[in-house]
C-alpha cells in the first residue's frame, strides 16, 4: 500500500499538507536536504510556490521551489529555494516543515493514502476483534511500516487489607513500545476512513515477536 500523505495568514492549520522536513544542507550554495513525507516526488522536482513553517511559528511563509532532485540511496531530496543562495542561510532552514494547501490533494488510486489520514486510526486484530493500539507513525524501511501505540494496561487498586505494613506502593504503569507492523494488504486488508480503524490480519508470530 502506499500513503501519500486563501493567504498563509488566514488558512487554519488543518488545511495543510505537510511533504518533508528540512534535515539538512547540501553544499555552499543554499541548498537544503529534505526528508519527505509524501509519494509524490514532483512535490520537490516541480518549480512553483511552497509554504514553509518553521520552528516554533504557526504561520507558515510562502517560499518559491527553483528545482530539487532525488538521491535514491537515500531517499531524500536536494531542493532549492528561491533567494537561499548560501550555506548559512541555508542552515537557518533546518528543521523547517515544507507544506502545501489541503486543496492540492493529488487524486488517490485504489490502496493509497495520505500519512496524516492513517495517524489516530484504531487498530483491530481481525481474528478476535480486539484492539491493538492507535496509529501513531508512518515508517519506511524498503515499504511502509504502521507505528502502533498499544493502550496502556489498567493497574488493579489493591485491597486495602492486602496492603503490607512496609506501605509499599502498587507497580506504575508501564508504557509498551510500539508495534510494527507491515503495511500491506496480506497484514492490512483493511483501511476504514470512516470508521477511523485499520485491520490487521497478522501472520503467526508477528504480534509475539512485538511484545
Amino acid at each position: 500500500m502506499k500513503q501519500k500523505p486563501s493567504t498563509p495568514k488566514t488558512r487554519p492549520s488543518d488545511e495543510w499538507i505537510e511533504i518533508g522536513k528540512i534535515i539538512g544542507v547540501q553544499g555552499l550554495n543554499g541548498e537544503v536536504r529534505v526528508y519527505p513525507s509524501t509519494d509524490f516526488p514532483e512535490r520537490f522536482e516541480e518549480p512553483g510556490q511552497r509554504w514553509l513553517k518553521y520552528p516554533n511559528q504557526s504561520t507558515p511563509q510562502p517560499v518559491e521551489l527553483v528545482q530539487g532532485r532525488l538521491i535514491e540511496n537515500k531517499g531524500i531530496f536536494i531542493v532549492q529555494l528561491a533567494e537561499v543562495t548560501d550555506r548559512n542561510q541555508a542552515e537557518a532552514l533546518r528543521g523547517c516543515v515544507m507544506l502545501v494547501p489541503e486543496g492540492d490533494r493529488p487524486h488517490l488510486e485504489e490502496d493509497e493514502y495520505y500519512i496524516q489520514d492513517l495517524i489516530g486510526l484504531v487498530a483491530i486484530d481481525q481474528r478476535t476483534g480486539e484492539e491493538i493500539g492507535t496509529v501513531v507513525e508512518i515508517l519506511t524501511a524498503g515499504h511502509d511500516i504502521l507505528a502502533i501505540k498499544p493502550p496502556v494496561p489498567a493497574v488493579e487498586t489493591p485491597d486495602i487489607s492486602e496492603i503490607s505494613e512496609t506501605l509499599e506502593t502498587p507497580s506504575k504503569r508501564k508504557s509498551k513500545p510500539n508495534i510494527l507492523i507491515p503495511f500491506v494488504k496480506e497484514i492490512v486488508p483493511i483501511v476504514d476512513m470512516a470508521a477511523g480503524r485499520v485491520e490487521i490480519n497478522p501472520p503467526p508470530g508477528l504480534l509475539e515477536v512485538n511484545n
